[in-house]
């Protein structure tokens, strides 16, 4: 016989059923009892049975019971650009296609579902990419979320082109961008462009001739701001010579600090810092590690704490981390409820 008793309790102003070990500010314990028969009788009478107990204690996200949750609300404000204001914890819509991020989705339903959930969640940035699919990714989103919600900011990319699962091609010129800037305005069914970015520098094109049609494509009201990807500090301030450069788009994650010089100067100049690949937490996140024990002492995932690491980080870093499942969403998104008091950040620093 096997009996589980659930038992749920809110944390905040109940000083006398705290847990043992601290829980994150924003999230509530839920304490698991579980009652297993150590009889080894297949049958056993009530005198007879055996019983082992062990009790566990993990905590969620704490829901409010008079409105639907929004926690990305709770990850602070950035202005894009100056004019474009978005909550800060983002959706990265890569992972919505198929595998090696090309082809559909194996559950269309589920990644529409991700879309609106995003939405009832408070994020208010989605970023995509024409090749995401190749084009899958930004149809998607506008079979899930069209007419758009007022205030929903969706950036999108070109500059990779796709022969297959995985491959990943610089293209960068110009006629090539602004033809693709012309579709991505089509499958989004917008007249502008929130935020187009270059996802890769084409090291075979003058970089003044791929920004030089952002330029004329911002200039033409189709694109409203402009944005870069995979670049460091001296072809930030090439582009910004030809166009404003709203954001930046750089690989960056607890175990991959290689762009830190390129956050200090976005950081500076107020350009907003979107770190791709936000979950790499690598071995960080495996037993015994650092990012593992304070996940444990915090009671929540070690995805989270990755998600609040970056948000304490700087406040100019948009974290756009993606899934497929609802589920996943949910956790993630629940990082923006998760305060890292200053001794937990110098652990992770170690």
């Amino acid at each position: 016989m096997r009996i589980i008793l659930t038992l749920e309790r809110y944390l905040l102003g109940d000083t006398n059923k705290s847990p043992s070990r601290p829980v994150a500010a924003g999230f509530k314990t839920k304490t698991v009892v579980t009652h297993k028969n150590n009889s080894t009788n297949k049958h056993p009478s009530n005198e007879s049975l055996a019983m082992s107990t062990t009790i566990q204690t993990v905590a969620t996200p704490q829901r409010s019971r008079q409105s639907p949750p929004q926690p990305a609300t709770r990850s602070g404000t950035f202005a894009i650009g100056g004019d474009l204001p978005v909550h800060r914890l983002g959706f990265g819509a890569m992972q919505l296609t198929g595998p090696g991020v090309w082809g559909e989705p194996a559950d269309r339903a589920e990644a529409i579902a991700v879309l609106r959930r995003a939405i009832e969640l408070g994020i208010n940035l989605i970023d995509t990419a024409d090749s995401y699919g190749p084009y899958v990714s930004e149809e998607l989103i506008r079979e899930a979320l069209h007419p758009y919600p007022k205030g929903l900011v969706i950036a999108t990319k070109a500059g990779l082109a796709r022969t297959g699962p995985s491959d990943w091609i610089p293209l960068g010129r110009p006629e090539y961008l602004r033809q693709e800037c012309e579709m991505s305005l089509r499958r989004l069914g917008v007249e502008c462009i929130d935020l187009f970015q270059l996802h890769r520098i084409d090291p075979k094109v003058p970089a003044d001739d791929q920004f030089g049609v952002l330029r004329d494509l911002q200039r033409e009201g189709k694109v409203h701001h402009v944005g870069l990807s995979e670049v460091n500090v001296a072809e930030i301030e090439a582009a910004r010579r030809v166009v404003p450069i709203a954001t930046v788009q750089n690989q960056y994650n607890l175990v991959y600090r290689n762009s830190e010089n390129v956050l200090d100067y976005c950081t500076r100049e107020n350009i907003g810092f979107i770190p791709w690949f936000p979950l790499a937490t690598g071995d960080l996140a495996k037993p015994g590690g650092t990012l593992a024990k304070v996940a444990r002492k915090l009671g929540v995932r070690p995805a989270q704490v990755a998600l609040a690491w970056l948000l304490k980080k700087s406040s100019v870093i948009l974290p756009i981390p993606g899934t497929s499942k609802v589920k996943h969403l949910e956790e993630n998104t629940a990082a923006a409820l998760l305060e890292l008091h200053d001794s937990i950040i110098a652990d992770l620093a170690q």
